[in-house]
């Protein structure tokens, strides 16, 4: 008894840790420039951004006002201490905007962005400079 007690024990902590890793990303953001996001452009707008699954690697970007959205694929990037507010990272290169991550207040995981065919590109000829746009947590 005392055995099963300790598996189930385990097997709880692991489901709460499994859980814990498959946060949601729902934020919404005033992007004042158009920027990149995978192959696809966006003109500055209001964007709501979030998470199709609860793995969280697909994100949908919305422009409310425009009604256009977009599919992204993302990853996992951590940091050594929670984030300090809710903002969009993105890579300056030049004129050109590219979403490159999404952070959540009080969070140390946050979602990251592949390098499009354009950004790679252009970061061959320059080093990217980081723009940070604040954002709200949506519910």
């Amino acid at each position: 008894m005392k055995n099963l007690r300790s598996i189930l024990f385990a097997f709880a902590v692991l489901l709460m840790a499994a859980a814990a890793q498959a946060q949601q990303t729902n934020v919404r953001a005033q992007v004042p420039f158009d920027f990149v996001a995978g192959d696809h452009t966006y003109v500055a707008g209001d964007y709501n951004l979030k998470s199709m699954l609860d793995s969280g690697v697909a994100i949908r970007v919305n422009n409310i006002g425009e009604s256009t959205s977009g599919i992204i694929l993302s990853s996992t990037c951590t940091a050594n201490e929670p984030a300090a507010s809710t903002k969009l990272v993105f890579h300056r290169l030049g004129e050109h905007y590219f979403l490159y991550q999404i952070w959540q207040e009080g969070r140390s995981s946050g979602r990251e962005f592949g390098v499009s065919k354009v950004e790679f590109q252009l970061a061959q000829n320059e080093k990217p400079e980081l723009v940070i746009v604040a954002a709200n947590i949506s519910h």
